[in-house]
């Protein structure tokens, strides 16, 4: 008789299933909505202050209250597409730029072995600790003198912006490249230098198409950097006409008498759309490459 009562009250104590679920993974359930809403409400405030004829964010107590395409007809009369464009080109070229620099470096301190190379990598880590901002001052003088004698290389040129931009794309671009090169087998490389294959060989036919996650992560950053920076591009880019969007829709809502939020949404959730078509379209190299690069090595 005491035997079975011990067992059922063993029974009672020890946890149901649904207690167990709970504990191990019911609990994550709420804890992702919160985040998931604390994320998401951002994005649907601002879309619903774009639709608000109001052009003020005014009715922020009350999501689309009101829903009208004003803001976003009244984008054509202003130099918007302009400020698009320019922010793509920029975008575009210091992303591609920033790759090819990274991806040179990288292999070459990856494969190579030459005097200087612990510290030529020291040297990068170092440097890249200051951001581009902290030089803003020098990043206008050089730029002014360089306008003196090469007037595309000057003050109000894209072309000086993205130099700018890949000056300081160098550093962490490079470490970032490097643990994912150590990744890949060096016999490769001996096999095809076996076969005759020579190191620009080796270099754009083998490890490229090997290195292709790491190429799209950091092409998708450094678009990124360059599609949203704002001190930079403001002093490097003096007229409206070669402003990018950051730099041009700040001017919509730099005055407080006379903003228009409503105008500045609806180019928001524009902007917004190229950086999620790249994110959906390199989300399958994002996770790999960020991971296979933090290989020590």
């Amino acid at each position: 008789m005491t035997e079975q009562t011990a067992t059922r009250t063993t029974v009672r104590k020890s946890p149901t299933r649904r207690t167990r679920w709970w504990g191990e993974v019911g609990w994550k359930y709420p804890v992702a909505a919160v985040i998931i809403f604390y994320s998401i409400f951002p994005l649907v405030y601002v879309f619903s202050a774009s639709l608000s004829d109001t052009g003020t964010l005014s009715s922020a107590g009350s999501l689309f209250s009101s829903l009208s395409t004003a803001n976003y007809e009244a984008l054509g009369d202003t130099k918007y597409w302009t400020w698009v464009a320019n922010t793509l080109i920029v975008g575009i070229a210091s992303s591609f730029g920033a790759v090819l620099m990274g991806a040179a470096a990288a292999y070459a301190f990856s494969r190579f072995r030459f005097k200087g190379r612990r510290p030529g990598l020291t040297a990068l880590l170092i440097i890249q600790m200051f951001p581009q901002t902290v030089a803003f001052i020098s990043v206008f003088l050089l730029l002014t003198a360089l306008g003196n004698v090469a007037p595309a290389l000057g003050i109000n040129s894209k072309l000086a912006l993205i130099c700018v931009y890949l000056g300081g794309a160098l550093g962490a671009n490079t470490f970032l490249m490097y643990g994912f090169f150590n990744s890949i087998p060096t016999e490769i490389d001996e096999a095809a230098k076996i076969d005759g294959a020579t190191h620009a060989q080796i270099y754009w036919r083998l490890i490229m198409p090997l290195v292709t996650p790491i190429l799209a992560v950091v092409g998708l950053l450094a678009f990124i950097s360059a599609f949203g920076d704002f001190i930079l591009a403001k002093i490097v880019l003096v007229s409206d006409d070669q402003w990018t969007l950051a730099v041009g829709m700040y001017q919509w809502v730099s005055n407080q008498l006379s903003a228009n939020w409503g105008l500045f949404a609806a180019g928001a959730v524009i902007a917004a759309i190229p950086v999620l078509i790249l994110f959906l379209s390199l989300q399958k190299y994002i996770v790999g490459g960020l991971s296979a690069g933090s290989v020590k090595g």
